[in-house]
């Protein structure tokens, strides 16, 4: 996958490429451009990348302007400290809108959502119309802010804000909040995984979806495995999957 940063911070810049490294090891990063002068440039001297990462407030200007010298059809992924940008940047085809600093698990989201998308699929030429429905379906995706469950003979609404963790047990999934109650839920765990906010809910393994509210420890197991201790919790053998673990420390290190 070839990606264009442009980007009128080096340290931002720099940091961004870490980032989508560590992300995509294969990613190859064909070029850096710091202002709308060098970028529009840089368009007319090269080859479309795949994908573009692009600042919005450049040094000679906003990064609309680009749009304006030369046509550039292929995605973009959005970066900047202000949000007032977000309906302008939707109709220059943007997959996604990130706020500075980027976070990883943001960043990791918007490359989900730009590999899903009819640009990533397609390798005859994009169709317009059905690009731009998936990506205002991506783009306006809303996770769940509250489950419906029952409790006894009464129906409780649950804001996900206040579940720590679920977890599964002998084919049933459970949700323990943040007063230690516990309920019955009417979902999957694999259910839930497309349900949640990934920025705020992590499957660590087969049996549990965690929250960082939700850990009170970490323990370096065998093997640089990682045993979890969670609040409001008493099983004492919560590991992370092996092969889940850099995914874990890169969730939480935001």
């Amino acid at each position: 996958m070839k990606i264009l940063i442009v980007e009128d911070e080096p340290l931002a810049a720099e940091r961004l490429e870490g980032l989508l490294k560590k992300q995509d090891p294969s990613v190859e990063i064909v070029g850096h451009c710091d202002s709308v002068k060098k970028t529009v440039t840089w368009f007319r001297e090269n080859n479309l990348p795949d994908l573009i990462f692009l600042d919005i407030q450049l040094g000679d200007g906003l990064s609309f302007e680009i749009f304006d010298e030369v046509v550039v059809d292929c995605p973009v992924i959005f970066t900047t400290a202000y949000d007032a940008y977000a309906i302008e940047a939707f109709r220059l085809n943007s997959i996604a809108y990130l706020l500075k600093p980027v976070k990883f698990e943001e960043l990791a989201a918007s490359m989900a959502k730009y590999r899903a998308s009819p640009y990533y699929r397609s390798s005859s030429g994009i169709n317009t119309q059905i690009a731009l429905d998936k990506v205002q379906q991506l783009l306006t995706k809303e996770y769940k802010k509250r489950f419906l469950i029952k409790s006894g003979v009464h129906i409780r609404s649950i804001p996900v804000k206040e579940i720590l963790y679920f977890y599964s047990l002998e084919k049933a999934t459970f949700g323990t909040i943040t007063s230690g109650k516990t309920f019955l839920f009417d979902h999957s765990l694999e259910q839930l995984e497309s349900l949640l906010d990934p920025a705020r809910f992590f499957r660590i393994n087969r049996k549990y979806i965690v929250s960082p509210d939700s850990i009170a420890d970490i323990i370096i197991y065998s093997n640089y495995r990682l045993k979890l201790v969670l609040k409001n919790c008493s099983d004492e053998d919560i590991l992370v999957s092996r092969e889940k673990v850099q995914d874990f420390k890169n969730w939480l290190d935001v």
